[in-house]
């Protein structure tokens, strides 16, 4: 074949000529571009249609002899058939090279791509015939990892909206909650199978009972929803710990690194309030004696030391693993210690551990109490508005003004007016009090309370 030089050439014209006279190569393309030009318009120009890239380059094999020229054209064309046809008899219409008579005659038009199509079969055969020859796997090798896949996977279901969860989640004493299916199966992928999800946003009431029998471990996706989703898991079941994907990630996608480094991390649901497990008290351990007697726990052998909790197959819970006897202790105040200690032994006192990814919402003041008048009026319009996340403001004749979502109460609360109470199913905190102070609320009625100091103007209730 001729060479071309277009990047994609489509059909090949194969021209033979006679010509009555001695001529050469450069008479020859000359009269060709010449006795074409203007034929066919300007689309269809020859000089055109190779800057457009249409048309390749045009190779010429010729021979004289006895006084005449003969041989071939070979025109490589990236157009269509009809219009390749077309500059097909545009140039076997040349009738003169220089002052020689001359005839030219389309010998046939063919298409290259049947060239490569039969190039490409014949390699892919010897492609075909290597792969099965070097990269079968074995029969019994592949049967083998299926089986080892589908123990990893082995999905089961719980209650009556068929959770996913790990097998024997019932006989397991701690789980840990995920959000969906898809998390449960990335944790039993990686072999940590006291598991269990929560069904998404509509938290499912089987496993709100299950938090309740058992110790859970609440763990969530880095991002937006997993923290809305932890807030209302948290309000609606037991949660002893709280663990949270590193930021920006979902517990899905997590490697076997992550996912333990994120469940090491956890955080203690303390009094209402996440608190960190300080450094010192996660590296310290206790003996028997030294341990407070406040602090020992029924379940403890008398040496101090508990055997390690093996499930129905042999296997122990993740959720015990590893974990020191200072997170055992009873929930209550916290301290936090550094790593060093005085000359006496006592140990320094000092900030909390920096917290990591998960941020936990403001430390919750004290509850202040209502009277019964407050409580009569306030009571049912917060056993109404329990976990829906709205808010409800009110006039000073305990007319409805408004009703919002939670994350929209600033900005509403600003655009009101003549707002005397507001009734929302939420935390107070310091920048609520500071707004309806401005709007001279009277009533700020939530789940809790922040520490939100001097609220005198401002009368902050807590059901």
């Amino acid at each position: 074949m001729a060479k071309t030089y277009l990047t994609t050439a489509k059909y090949m014209i194969k021209i033979k000529f006679d010509i009555d006279g001695v001529v050469e190569k450069e008479d020859i393309i000359g009269a060709v571009f010449g006795q074409s030009e203007g034929l066919l318009g300007d689309e269809m120009d020859l000089k055109e249609l190779q800057q457009s890239g249409k048309l390749g380059r045009i190779e010429v094999t010729n021979k004289s002899e006895f006084g005449k020229t003969y041989g071939e054209l070979m025109i490589p064309s990236s157009m269509n058939m009809p219009e390749t046809a077309l500059l097909a008899a545009a140039v076997e219409s040349v009738e003169k090279v220089g002052p020689c008579d001359s005839k030219f005659d389309v010998l046939g038009i063919t298409d290259v791509r049947l060239e490569k199509r039969a190039s490409i079969k014949e390699r892919a055969k010897l492609l075909l015939e290597k792969f099965k020859k070097d990269e079968m796997p074995n029969a019994v090798e592949l049967a083998d990892e299926i089986k080892e896949s589908a123990r990893e996977l082995s999905v089961a279901s719980y209650g009556n909206d068929k959770l996913a969860c790990g097998p024997g989640i019932e006989k397991e004493e701690e789980i840990i909650v995920v959000e969906g299916r898809a998390d449960v199966m990335n944790m039993l992928r990686n072999n940590i199978k006291n598991v269990i999800e929560m069904g998404g946003a509509n938290i499912s009431a089987d496993v709100i009972e299950l938090s309740k029998k058992k110790e859970t471990t609440l763990f969530i996706d880095g991002d937006r929803g997993g923290e809305l989703n932890s807030r209302k898991f948290m309000q609606l079941a037991n949660v002893d710990y709280i663990a949270v994907a590193p930021d920006g990630k979902e517990v899905e996608e997590l490697a076997r690194k992550e996912i333990l480094l994120s469940l090491k991390r956890k955080e203690m649901i303390s009094e209402g309030k996440v608190e960190r497990k300080p450094f010192a008290e996660e590296r310290r351990h206790y003996s028997a004696d030294e341990r407070p007697h406040e602090q020992r726990r029924e379940r403890f052998s008398p040496e101090g030391r508990r055997p390690p909790r093996q499930d129905s197959r042999g296997e122990r819970s993740f959720g015990r693993e590893r974990r020191p006897f200072a997170e055992r202790t009873p929930r209550g105040p916290s301290r936090s210690f550094s790593r060093g200690a005085d000359e006496g032994g006592r140990f320094h006192e000092r900030a909390p551990y920096p917290q990591n990814n998960f941020q936990p919402q403001q430390a919750f003041a004290p509850v202040q109490a209502s009277n019964p008048e407050e409580s009569a009026k306030f009571r049912p319009l917060m056993d109404v508005l329990k976990g829906s996340m709205k808010a409800r403001l009110f006039n000073p004749a305990m007319e409805e003004i408004l009703s919002t979502d939670v994350r929209n109460i600033l900005d509403a609360l600003e655009k009101s007016h003549d707002v005397h109470a507001v009734v929302f199913d939420g935390i107070i905190t310091k920048r609520l009090v500071d707004v309806a102070r401005e709007k001279s609320v009277k009533y700020l009625v939530g789940i809790r309370k922040a520490n939100i100091g001097d609220s005198k103007d401002v009368r902050a209730l807590v059901f």
